[in-house]
């Protein structure tokens, strides 16, 4: 169907206008009998979706006919003469267009008025969208319409004054990711929130994530349990501050490395019990590190089952070192190995494995390294794998071209890195775009979890959906485990999901309750950085055709959740995700204040903009005598 530009409605004189409006009714009414036969065709899929939702699964079919014209021309000329450009028709389209033809026939002088039969009106799309995200997500704090979620750290399996603060910030949902963490501390999660909602008189669903078929660097060697104490110093090298290390009771396992701030450090020392029970605020301990370096520690404050010490030089204290108190010595127990990783540079070649044996660092000759190869969590990627193909890895930090592939193995070549190289960890993402990946939409550990969502989740998130197939799969097995009545979130963080999304929706929409997670990270990754916008976009108008409320997530507000303070770049991303029903943000030691000001900003933003549609409230700011 030809959509055509008719130029200068708006100067010409009323018998041009005349023309000018039949020839666009003409071509409005193509569009219009193109959307209703899709109607009739497309019977049989509105039969399997769940009756709530049929209504908007029309006006999603009618949003993909829309789309599948490039209309702009045709929306020029529609706003030349004061009308609707269709612009904001997603969520009521084939009303919009009738309502922009009647008006045409109307300047054209003939027609009559143009109805379709249960379409969507003007305020029910809205309503409708409002209606899906309260049975989804549960109502927003006052003051706003967007929600927001959290990751909940595993600190919130234990720490319920955290979690209750988070509730009481302005958190209106919870995720438990998973990918990390097991069942005590997921758990403990669960009920905590659910007491902190009910102190707090207010609801939380629990978003419970599968971890998917996700691609993962493998494992490599760890290295020696050594740690590294080092103070701040100045510009000088003197030091201004002391390095702490908290010295514990050893318990014979492996002390946490990433656990909460206790006194005044995180690097954890296992020593006896009772040795360090006669330790006392500002007794001296002397060692000798693992460079015979003389080192004295100083004891400070004291807490349950641990004491702070602090060391004005750099130390690099092992296993089994030797430390002298005035009440006698002890040894160091067990401390972890460090954390081993790759260093690539541009024009390295890192070999992909299916063999996860753990892989040690490789070597080095004239500061080059000499072999560099790494695990990958999903043998049978590799399979998919054809030189040209492109690789991410570490959320695109790194990236290469294939260059040679084997079985089980695939060459490639380092394009993008650090000037002098990034560091390459165990279980980083790994993305390949080009790669036409025959995954399973549920991994084997995803069925094992299914049980545990349905007892305790309100939500379940489908990681890395890409197909109908899959939202059919995790349809079939919640029905089998009685889980029915849980939400579904498709979580889009592939280019072939992104493609796939359509045909998704109409089957998630199968389910009552639906909802899509825009996971812009991932996404950023397959599909170009460049891309990122006009995906998000076009998943935001996508969704709001289905009236499928949508999560806005990955790292927004990430560095104030970090470190306490935003960049100004992400208060204007967060501004942006007012437009989504949810909010995502991800766990760090400032999370409780990054909901504080998410909550602000969106109650702000309210009165400026509603998804796609600015509000022009009074501007007080430049109102003379206000």
């Amino acid at each position: 169907m030809e959509l055509n530009r008719t130029p200068g409605p708006a100067t010409a004189g009323p018998a041009a206008q005349k023309r000018v409006a039949a020839e666009l009714a003409t071509q409005l009414d193509a569009l219009r009998t193109e959307m209703r036969r899709r109607h009739v065709e497309s019977a049989e899929l509105f039969a399997r979706v769940h009756p709530s939702h049929r209504q908007s699964a029309a006006n999603l079919v009618d949003y993909l006919t829309l789309r599948r014209h490039d209309i702009r021309e045709l929306q020029e000329s529609l706003a030349e003469l004061g009308l609707s450009s269709l612009g904001r028709a997603q969520e009521h389209v084939i009303t919009t267009v009738e309502r922009v033809l009647d008006t045409l026939d109307l300047l054209a002088g003939n027609g009559s008025p143009h109805r379709t039969e249960a379409a969507v009106s003007y305020g029910g799309g809205r309503e409708t969208l409002e209606a899906n995200a309260l049975a989804l997500l549960g109502p927003a704090g006052a003051g706003r319409e967007t929600r927001i979620l959290v990751t909940m750290p595993s600190e919130a399996a234990d720490d319920f004054e955290l979690v209750h603060a988070l509730i009481e910030r302005g958190m209106d949902c919870a995720r438990v990711n998973l990918a990390h963490d097991g069942p005590r501390e997921w758990a403990g999660m669960v009920a905590h929130i659910r007491d902190g909602a009910a102190k707090a008189g207010r609801a939380c669903p629990i978003l419970m994530d599968l971890p998917g078929p996700k691609l993962r660097t493998g494992p490599i060697a760890p290295g020696p349990r050594v740690l590294r104490l080092r103070p701040r110093r100045d510009a000088l090298g003197r030091p201004t501050e002391p390095a702490c290390a908290l010295l514990v009771e050893d318990t014979g396992a492996e002390p946490a490395t990433d656990g909460p701030l206790l006194g005044d450090a995180r690097a954890r020392v296992p020593v006896d019990r009772s040795w360090l029970r006669s330790l006392g605020e500002g007794d001296e301990i002397r060692l000798r590190d693992t460079r015979d370096s003389p080192r004295t520690f100083v004891v400070g404050t004291r807490g349950p089952g641990w004491v702070s010490v602090a060391v004005h030089d750099t130390t690099y204290l092992t296993t089994g070192a030797r430390l002298h108190a005035p009440h006698g010595t002890a040894e160091v127990g067990l401390l972890p190995p460090v954390e081993q990783s790759l260093v690539l540079r541009v024009g390295d070649v890192l070999t992909l494995t299916a063999d996860l044996a753990p892989v040690a660092p490789g070597g080095t000759t004239g500061g080059r390294p000499t072999s560099q190869r790494i695990g990958c969590t999903l043998p049978a990627a590799l399979d998919a794998l054809a030189p040209g193909h492109r690789v991410y890895l570490d959320d695109g930090k790194i990236g290469g071209v294939v260059i040679a592939s084997r079985p089980g193995e695939a060459d490639v070549r380092i394009a993008a890195a650090a000037p002098g190289g990034t560091r390459l960890r165990a279980e980083k993402g790994i993305n390949l775009p080009d790669s036409d990946l025959a995954l399973p939409a549920l991994a084997p550990e995803d069925d094992e979890l299914l049980g545990f969502v349905v007892e305790h989740a309100d939500l379940v998130g489908l990681s890395f959906a890409q197909s109908p197939a899959g939202v059919a799969a995790l349809q079939g097995h919640l029905a089998e485990l009685g889980g029915s009545r849980l939400g579904i979130v498709l979580k889009v963080e592939t280019a072939r999901g992104f493609a796939a999304l359509p045909e998704m929706l109409l089957t998630a929409m199968a389910s009552e309750r639906v909802g899509v997670m825009v996971a812009r990270g991932d996404l950023a990754v397959e599909c170009g950085f460049e891309r990122l916008a006009e995906v998000q976009e076009e998943m935001l108008l996508l969704c709001d055709a289905a009236h499928v409320p949508v999560i806005w997530a990955t790292e927004v507000l990430d560095q104030m959740a970090r470190t306490g303070r935003p960049s100004r770049a992400e208060i204007s991303d967060a501004a942006m995700g007012g437009r989504a029903e949810c909010v995502m943000l991800n766990k760090g030691p400032h999370i409780a204040d990054a909901v504080s000001s998410l909550d602000d900003i969106l109650c702000r933003m309210r009165s400026h903009q509603r998804k796609n549609v600015p509000l022009l409230r009074r501007l007080r700011s430049w109102s003379p005598g206000d």
